[in-house]
């Protein structure tokens, strides 16, 4: 496995025409509108101020597909995306060069030419989330959108025994949006963690795939148990009703980010540390 630390795998040797490349971004989506690009009406999406960026690089328009779609507010560090070189640029060019035309609270981490077969969403088999909840009687003035606040005490175990229920294949439909477009409900949930760390509690969650909504619709479920606004298997039993309407409150989407997505081993990845920086290990 590369190190993603490493400058030397900037190389100043050209990529040739038409190769494809794999690259990693970390971006604070507080200022976005989500990742996909929107036309009508326009506003700002992570998607274009980073298209805006290897454009300019390029000197001619370039599309990019990422990992996973954020939402409005929702935060990366680590999200993937490729594109077709279609200029001779190289590696430095498409790290440095394109980090030089991004606004702040976007950054590239890493760029690497990949086989023609990589798709940075098809590819993938499996993606990583954690909601960062601030669990403390008052907001903070420093990482104002980089986390949920939650201002009554959780109980933090009980919230881990909670979330065990969703381990698994299952119909998570009441845990997804009603403007979810998704043709199955059905997911697998690898693991599903959730830890004290000092005064934040993180829910660690990684599947398959994930439901519009779905880790925010889960975080809003384990939040409502762990503060005892609702009984203990209250998670079960949303999970077996198949009813958003049953599902409670979606959480904020200020504590979210998607932190890791699993490629095969033969496409040779770098990986980046578990995010976010501020939340102790």
């Amino acid at each position: 496995m590369n190190d993603v630390g490493s400058f030397d795998r900037f190389a100043d040797d050209l990529l040739p025409v038409g190769c494809r490349v794999a690259m990693a971004l970390e971006y604070q989506g507080s200022a976005y509108r989500g990742w996909q690009s929107q036309t009508k009406p326009w506003v700002a999406t992570v998607q274009d101020a980073l298209q805006d960026a290897i454009s300019a690089i390029a000197a001619t328009p370039v599309t990019v597909i990422c990992a996973g779609r954020t939402d409005a507010g929702v935060h990366a560090t680590y999200q993937l995306v490729h594109f077709d070189a279609p200029v001779a640029r190289s590696l430095r060019a498409w790290v440095a060069g394109v980090n030089a035309k991004l606004p702040g609270d976007v950054a590239v981490q890493w760029a690497q030419s990949v086989s023609s077969d990589f798709h940075a969403r098809f590819s993938a088999t499996a993606r990583r989330y954690r909601y960062i909840i601030l669990n403390q009687a008052r907001r903070s003035a420093h990482l104002v959108n980089g986390l949920t606040l939650v201002d009554h005490p959780l109980d933090a175990d009980l919230m881990h025994r909670e979330a065990q229920v969703l381990l698994g294949e299952h119909d998570f439909s009441a845990f997804r949006a009603s403007s979810c477009q998704s043709k199955s409900a059905r997911r697998n949930i690898h693991f599903a963690n959730v830890s004290r760390r000092g005064r934040y509690i993180v829910l660690d969650i990684g599947g398959n795939a994930f439901l519009h909504h779905m880790v925010r619709n889960i975080a809003g479920v384990l939040i409502a148990v762990g503060s005892g606004q609702m009984p203990p298997g209250w998670t079960q039993q949303v999970l077996a009703s198949q009813d958003r309407n049953q599902g409670g409150v979606t959480a904020k989407p200020d504590g979210l980010y998607l932190v890791d997505v699993i490629y095969p081993p033969e496409f040779n990845l770098p990986k980046s540390p578990i995010g976010p920086d501020f939340v102790p290990s």
